[in-house]
């Protein structure tokens, strides 16, 4: 292992998707993703990505120098053309009329179509959350979960985020979670370690209980508490897709190939004024209050610490530099 900093992380990175493609400042705005992830021990959204967005950016199946089109035809409707680019830089050149579309109107939806996969979805919402409205966040993925009872791939992990401001600049609560009882990236990890994974979290071919990651990958990932997680999953599909103009999951191919049809992933935001009750953070109050009566107990999100320097695996790296041509 080695001990880098996050400044070192995010000038690599910035250096790696330029090298490959991407324009400066689009580059910039994923390599800042990228360092919050490393930062919090989101390994799977992190430099985890890195080479395929290089080899994706050569490829042509992401494009790393459009200009995102921002349009605003309803006072509370904000929606991004994202132009088969990065979701990062997508977002954030939507989300200054966002923000001032919730504040007019107490509530807004940040619509981006056409983009890249978001990677983590909590980056985004906890953005909507610093800047003092409530975030909440919905995307879909490539295939992987089939209905509860069957066994064929019908909808992605389908992130939902969600994040509440603190009035100082904070985060009171966020969590970020896929619909599914575990990411897909757990277990290509666990695949890569020559390591079994807990029952509970994925199925076989034929739709059985199995603890072995191959057989997980060519089956399918359980839905998070049965059909309670499945109307979650299917939730954010809807509104991922039909509320951007992204595909739905069942047309997204591997999301880390690296050539093929782009992305075409839609990421849909609710932009909500914690102003227009009046008393929205004393309820806050309240009800951290009262998850705090039993010791250990928190919110979500609460007691994460950022860490620099991050640990990382000597290989990983060595990969980083070598594709931002500092090997």
């Amino acid at each position: 292992m080695i001990a880098v900093s996050l400044d070192d992380i995010e000038t690599a990175t910035v250096a790696a998707l330029t090298r490959h493609g991407a324009a400066r400042w689009v580059a910039e705005d994923v390599a800042r993703a990228v360092r919050k992830a490393e930062a919090v021990g989101n390994r799977i959204c992190g430099l985890y990505y890195l080479e395929s967005y290089c080899r994706q950016l050569e490829t042509g199946r992401v494009k790393g120098d459009v200009e995102p089109a921002v349009t605003r035809e309803r006072p509370g409707v904000v929606t991004v053309d994202a132009g088969f680019g990065f979701a990062q830089p997508a977002f954030s050149r939507g989300l200054p009329s966002a923000l001032s579309a919730a504040r007019e109107c107490g509530v807004a939806s940040l619509a981006i179509g056409h983009a890249h996969t978001c990677t983590s979805l909590g980056y985004f919402t906890e953005r909507i959350a610093r800047a003092g409205l409530v975030g909440l966040g919905f995307t879909n993925a490539s295939p992987i979960v089939a209905p509860p009872g069957g066994k064929t791939r019908t909808i992605g992990t389908n992130p939902i985020a969600f994040s509440v401001p603190d009035q100082q600049g904070g985060i009171a609560m966020q969590f970020d979670q896929s619909t599914t009882t575990v990411a897909l990236g757990k277990i290509t990890m666990a695949k890569a370690a020559g390591e079994p994974i807990p029952e509970g979290w994925a199925v076989d071919e034929d739709g059985r209980p199995t603890t072995d990651p191959e057989e997980a990958l060519r089956g399918s990932l359980v839905s998070m508490g049965g059909y309670k997680g499945w109307g979650f999953g299917l939730m954010a599909e809807l509104l991922a897709a039909g509320m951007t103009g992204g595909i739905v999951s069942r047309e997204v191919r591997p999301l880390k190939a690296p050539d093929g049809p782009p992305h075409d992933l839609g990421q849909y935001y609710l932009l909500m004024d914690p102003d227009i009750s009046g008393v929205f953070f004393e309820r806050l109050q309240e009800v951290a209050a009262g998850v705090a009566v039993d010791e250990g107990a928190r919110m979500p999100g609460q007691g994460k610490r950022e860490a620099d320097p991050v640990e990382l695996d000597d290989k990983v790296w060595l990969q980083v530099l070598n594709l931002a041509g500092q090997g």
